[in-house]
């Protein structure tokens, strides 16, 4: 009887609402793997994100319209193709409209859909994503924690509404295989245990969806 080794997904992504973990992961990952890594669009780079926080007329499209265009050109400019190397990627180019239907009202969403619509049949899919998620009242703690001026402008109920958004559109994905993880009682961050734990995790194939759940740190 031939035995099948088990290949490593050469494209996977990580997905997750803000300070979940992502860019930990995606590290961890990418070293690992020896894979490259695409690295998402900081809202430092953004120059229409100051304005949106501060709720300028205007400014939330402006802002997304940003990020779309720059995911998309990090994305092409990766090298996805079918028998390149492993690449590891902290977004999945979905999430663009997770946000924009969150932040633009209903006719900039009619516009911002057109765009998308043109982009995104151009963007090849995961392998796997693993989406890592958290409770609003995890993240709020961690956006504090982590103090990033950037990031102070966050109001706990725009967490809140982004953390509900992840959940929906996720409940619903079928792209690729995907991997849930709820990150509430582990830290990526500050235990490298946990880290450990769902590296061994993805030594094992993930078909459709699957959800690990580790032991945590307490």
């Amino acid at each position: 009887m031939t035995r099948h080794t088990f290949q490593a997904p050469r494209y996977i992504v990580v997905e997750g609402p803000i300070r979940v973990g992502k860019s930990t992961l995606a590290r961890a990952l990418a070293e690992r793997l020896h894979a490259r890594r695409v690295f998402d669009c900081e809202g430092s780079e953004n120059p229409f994100l100051a304005d949106f926080y501060d709720e300028k007329p205007g400014a939330a499209f402006r802002a997304q319209m940003y990020f779309l265009c720059e995911r998309r050109r990090r994305l092409m400019e990766a090298g996805l193709e079918e028998n390149a190397g492993a690449v590891v990627c902290d977004f999945l180019f979905e999430k663009d409209k997770i946000f924009a239907f969150i932040n633009l009202d209903n006719e900039e969403l009619k516009l911002y859909e057109r765009y998308y619509a043109l982009l995104a049949p151009t963007v090849r899919p995961p392998d796997l994503v693993i989406y890592l998620q958290a409770k609003p009242d995890v993240l709020r703690k961690r956006v504090s924690k982590k103090g990033d001026p950037a990031e102070t402008g966050i109001s706990a109920e725009y967490l809140h509404a982004v953390a509900s958004a992840y959940e929906h559109f996720f409940f619903r994905y079928s792209a690729a295989n995907l991997l849930v993880v709820d990150t509430s009682e582990i830290d990526f961050v500050e235990r490298n245990q946990d880290l450990q734990e769902l590296l061994q995790r993805l030594r094992q194939p993930v078909k459709g969806t699957q959800y690990f759940l580790p032991l945590g740190g307490g």
